[in-house]
């Protein structure tokens, strides 16, 4: 029977979705579980600071912990560049500042307050002050995708027909109906995030862990044996399945 693996969805600064979900995961699997975070870690949530010192002070600890990339934080990874950089792959009409991405709510739990009219640059400034070195190299340091024999996990899922090697970032990153409307099997069960769901879902060659924690929707947290899936829950391990 293949080792338990644990996975968690998008978290979006929510620090108390993330702490109940943590304790029903060391329930089940105890304090040394092996966990994939799906990314999106900061965000809409009142807490993005807060929950980059958890997991941070996790890694430093040597919990089996292993962290993915979501297209959130790669746009307050950018921000934080020397000189802003935009994510391009955005409407014009918004930037990661925008109450509808959440940066705003970000950097305000770093202690930044400013208004639409404050100067991009004033607000970058104050913000490379006070964000730690260390929250940047997290950022920085986050992988793309974690896999197993049976599983691939990445933040928003794949590109179907390309091979799971070749697989390009931005799809990774941002791609929605081109995977979610492909009914094929993948080379492996493709587990991600980054599309809110009103339930974790198993589309049998996906499956889709974003609950809206974002939104305000309680976060979900996973267990895989193989390609096998329950969902926890304070009663014990529910099956998910196709």
């Amino acid at each position: 029977m293949p080792a338990p693996l644990y996975a968690i969805g998008d978290i979006h600064g929510q620090l108390a979705e993330l702490e109940r979900v943590l304790a029903l995961i060391e329930a089940d699997g105890g304090p040394d579980a092996k966990i994939v975070f799906l990314g999106d870690y900061t965000d809409r949530g009142p807490n993005s600071r807060e929950v980059l010192d958890l997991l941070i002070s996790a890694r430093d600890q040597g919990r089996n912990w292993h962290f993915i990339k979501g297209n959130h934080d790669r746009m307050f990874e950018w921000f934080m560049h020397p000189y802003p950089k935009h994510e391009a792959y955005l409407p014009i009409e918004l930037g990661w500042l925008h109450p509808r991405l959440g940066g705003d709510t970000t950097l305000a739990s770093y202690g930044l307050n400013f208004t639409d009219k404050d100067r991009m640059l004033n607000v970058h400034a104050d913000a490379l002050a006070k964000v730690p070195q260390s929250h940047l190299e997290f950022l920085s340091s986050l992988a793309l995708t974690f896999e197993t024999k049976d599983l691939f996990f990445t933040h928003a899922g794949i590109r179907p027909g390309v091979p799971l090697a070749d697989q390009d970032e931005e799809d990774l990153l941002w791609i929605r109906q081109a995977f979610h409307e492909d009914t094929r099997q993948h080379p492996k069960l493709i587990v991600h995030g980054h599309t809110p769901t009103e339930a974790a879902t198993h589309y049998g060659n996906r499956i889709n862990l974003d609950t809206g924690a974002g939104y305000g929707k309680p976060l979900t947290g996973a267990v895989f044996e193989g390609r096998t899936c329950w969902l926890l829950t304070p009663s014990g391990r529910v099956a998910l399945t196709p």
